[in-house]
């Protein structure tokens, strides 16, 4: 491979994750300007140019899970040669659950500029709206497809006490739902998130096994977020009364109400809300 022209580097974008007013201006001045787009699909990136009024003046190229391995080095070599590609995926961030791990990786191997234009993440906006702990959470992605290996995930899981997010297919989303409720149990709070920021945005806030039954009457569609409460802490691990009013007063210093203080340290410590209130009242 050639030397590495200075002009030459990859640009992550962060796409709407389905309104095109949530794209950044930065992102609307890199897709017009970058000599190469990568898209996972073409005629959902030329759809939200049009949205956007936006001309891409590059190449566009497809660049999804079936031709990843190939196109990689096509697109290295496109950076080596001092121009820049810009990756933008369907939605949210490249590399979280979609294209763009591998491409990353090629580019840093060769020395490549790499850099972000950040913006929306299905992850963090589930989070948020969940009304679940945010403090600490970890991301898993899509569950296992196969029955015996998403409940082994799911076991494995079970015991973690961070908040956690999955995505998850609508075709799939009552067998998961199902055996999380057997494995996490029916009252674990969780929130399903479906079609963010779109018409039909719904958040429905119920502990799994309402959500198992949900799925199970209905015919869930769009694209699901799941957030989960993490798993309860032992009685032994309670944390002593000058603890849980720390706790709470983090979260008021934080910017969250009283309220709403003592309903997220009442949920991460699977306590009765009515017991923090008289620990931090006393």
């Amino acid at each position: 491979m050639g030397e590495m022209s200075e002009a030459g580097r990859l640009i992550l974008l962060g796409a709407p994750l389905g309104n095109p007013a949530d794209a950044s201006a930065r992102f609307r001045e890199v897709l017009a300007s970058a000599d190469v787009v990568a898209a996972e699909d073409t005629r959902r990136l030329t759809r939200l140019a049009r949205d956007l009024d936006i001309t891409v003046g590059g190449r566009i190229v497809s660049y999804f899970e079936g031709n990843e391995e190939r196109r990689t080095p096509e697109l290295v070599e496109v950076i080596l040669g001092g121009y820049v590609v810009a990756l933008v995926t369907d939605g949210g961030m490249p590399s979280v659950s979609d294209p763009g791990y591998r491409l990353v990786r090629a580019a840093l191997e060769v020395g490549a500029p790499v850099s972000v234009a950040p913006g929306p993440s299905a992850v963090t906006t589930a989070l948020a709206i969940s009304g679940l702990p945010c403090d600490r959470f970890c991301f898993e992605g899509f569950l296992p497809r196969t029955p015996g290996a998403r409940r082994s995930r799911l076991r494995a899981l079970a015991a973690e006490e961070r908040t956690l997010v999955f995505f998850e297919a609508p075709h799939r989303i009552g067998a998961a739902l199902a055996d999380l409720a057997e494995t996490f149990g029916a009252d674990r709070p969780a929130a399903l998130c479906r079609e963010l920021t779109k018409t039909y945005e719904e958040v429905l806030r119920r502990p799994l096994g309402e959500l198992a039954r949900w799925a199970a009457e209905g015919d869930p569609r769009g694209e699901i977020t799941l957030v989960v409460s993490g798993a309860p802490v032992t009685a032994a691990e309670r944390p002593d009364d000058d603890t849980l009013r720390a706790a709470v007063a983090e979260r008021e210093a934080a910017g969250r109400s009283r309220r709403d203080a003592i309903t997220d340290v009442a949920t991460e410590y699977a306590l009765r809300r009515r017991d923090v209130y008289t620990i931090v009242h006393s």
